[in-house]
């Protein structure tokens, strides 16, 4: 009888060996290695990317000096455009955000459904917000309309994609090099949108006012009435042909890079190990999100450094045309900055790994505060101001870079201290997003009001000195006022290289308990039923 149960406990063993011990390590080495994402699909993944900074990049540098001088609204109609379409494009994001995590998983996933319906009409709405439409009132209801509706397409576009971050693998190295090749193209988006968009358009002069400050407002009016119905007619409507060949080139770029996202990325709804058995709903999840503290430290932070150099994007055309004098040369220096921030990402990249998110952080975006400084205090001249440009894309690559690299850490952290909580990846990444555009969609707006106090003069060849002096304040004092003040912000954030460190082992070891735990309680029940 002994015997026999030594015979049959030993021909258990033998049979659990082969059949579920060895299968379960190769499974498990297959599923390490199927988490490292090939070379192929961080490019695909990357270049999903690069139309949300391509039409940023013409929007945030272009449509200022578009809606003044060549759509010819004055500066207080153009800066509720500019503000009430930043704050929309704001309020859209957790409004995206909420509606994705309601949204149920398909085959083709939960957040590509998203991206693949927004683009027809995104692409749509983005050219009609670059035309002109021939009428004698409505204009700026023309492009609030269509800028407000294309900022709404373009999030429904960009929160799923942001997201897909959390989705593409589990390991937080394989994050970090997606996030790396996305931010290189990204800032090539950036090259591509400034590139496009600047030379088209900078081919085409369009017709300004001489001398416009000896004549009184009502002289002035006059003669705007004169230029625009005689010799400058021909000349602006080559112009509005160049933004618009402009904008179709930037849809036809934006369409491929999403059909490219589409066909080369996997969306895996077990990276995040979304299947839990009782949800947290939205609200629950969003609560537990606004009280994470490193969450919102590093919000903080980044709310005014990334409102730093919006500020300097949305008035750097108008600095450059009028306070510089470089009306020829404001398209290249702007090329010039986002060739500088292209090149430097890989160098970021090494640098985070090298010295931390954190020290990047301090030296990647104070880097620019010497050459904001360097550019309004010395006389305009076009060297220095190239040497400025590069100096400053420098920078700006590090704060294009460091955001997304340094929220999948906050994420990990969250997940660490709240495990039953999942499936909110979205809400991080959204409302970052929201404070951002929400802010800088104020600081585009008090700004254009501000040149409209000051006196400017639409279309005018050159400006009166308020103009000038407000000008240098939105792109220097400003963004160095608020660099500094993100910086200070930056010390609370807690989460620095060891902390990270040990969240991911932490991570690690919990993932392989609770794969342990699985291969324990199949090779119980198969046990039982040999």
């Amino acid at each position: 009888m002994a015997k026999g149960e030594g015979a049959e406990s030993a021909s258990s063993t033998g049979l659990l060996q082969p059949s579920l011990l060895q299968p379960d390590e190769l499974r498990r080495s297959k599923k390490e290695s199927k988490e490292k994402l090939s070379v192929c699909s961080k490019l695909c993944y990357a270049i999903g990317g690069a139309p949300y900074q391509i039409t940023g990049c013409a929007l945030g540098f272009f449509l200022q000096i578009y809606l003044l001088d060549v759509a010819q609204l004055d500066p207080f109609h153009a800066s509720i455009i500019l503000f009430v379409g930043r704050a929309w494009d704001a309020i859209t994001d957790p409004l995206v955000g909420f509606f994705i995590s309601k949204t149920p998983w398909s085959r083709f996933g939960r957040l590509m459904p998203w991206i693949i319906f927004s683009t027809p009409f995104a692409v749509i709405s983005y050219f009609l917000v670059w035309f002109v439409p021939d009428i004698s009132s409505g204009q700026v209801m023309w492009y609030l309309l269509f800028y407000c509706m294309f900022q709404t397409l373009v999030t429904c576009f960009h929160v799923p994609y942001s997201a897909l971050t959390m989705f593409i693998s589990r390991e937080q190295s394989e994050r970090d090099s997606a996030t790396a090749y996305r931010m290189t193209v990204e800032v090539l988006g950036t090259v591509l949108g400034t590139a496009i968009q600047g030379q088209i358009v900078g081919k085409a002069h369009t017709p300004c006012i001489q001398d416009f400050h000896f004549l009184d407002a009502m002289n002035f009016s006059v003669a705007m009435e004169n230029v625009n119905i005689t010799h400058d007619t021909s000349s602006l409507a080559d112009t509005r042909n160049a933004y618009m060949m402009a904008a179709g080139v930037i849809i036809g770029i934006y369409i491929i890079c999403a059909v490219v996202l589409l066909l080369g990325v996997r969306e895996k709804p077990d990276a995040s190990e979304l299947q839990l058995d009782k949800p947290v709903s939205f609200f629950q999840g969003l609560k537990l999100v606004m009280k994470h503290g490193a969450y919102v430290k590093l919000i903080a932070g980044f709310l005014f450094t990334s409102l730093a150099f919006m500020l300097l994007e949305g008035n750097f055309a108008l600095f450059c045309t009028y306070t510089l004098g470089f009306r020829n040369d404001f398209q290249n220096i702007l090329l010039a900055i986002m060739l500088s921030a292209t090149l430097t990402i890989p160098l970021w990249q090494w640098f985070l790994l090298r010295f931390g998110k954190k020290t990047a952080v301090y030296v990647g975006i104070s880097w620019a505060i010497p050459f904001l400084i360097t550019v309004v205090v010395l006389e305009s001249n076009l060297i220095i101001t190239y040497v400025v440009a590069i100096a400053a894309g420098i920078s700006v690559a590090a704060a294009f870079l460091l955001p997304w690299s340094m929220l999948p850490d906050v994420i990990d952290d969250f997940n660490l201290r709240h495990p039953g909580c999942r499936g909110h990846e979205a809400i991080f990444f959204s409302f970052y997003v929201f404070f951002t555009k929400f802010a800088s969609g104020v600081s585009l707006g008090i700004s254009t009001l501000s040149l409209d106090f000051t006196g400017y003069k639409t279309r005018g060849c050159s400006q009166p000195e308020d103009v000038h002096f407000t000008l240098k304040m939105l792109v220097s004092a400003a963004p160095v006022g608020l660099i500094l003040l993100g910086l200070l912000l930056f010390k609370l954030y807690p989460i620095d290289e060891k902390k990270r460190r040990e969240n991911k082992k932490a991570l690690q070891d919990l993932r392989d308990e609770r794969n342990s735990s699985s291969s324990d309680s199949d090779s119980t029940e198969l046990a039982s039923i040999v």
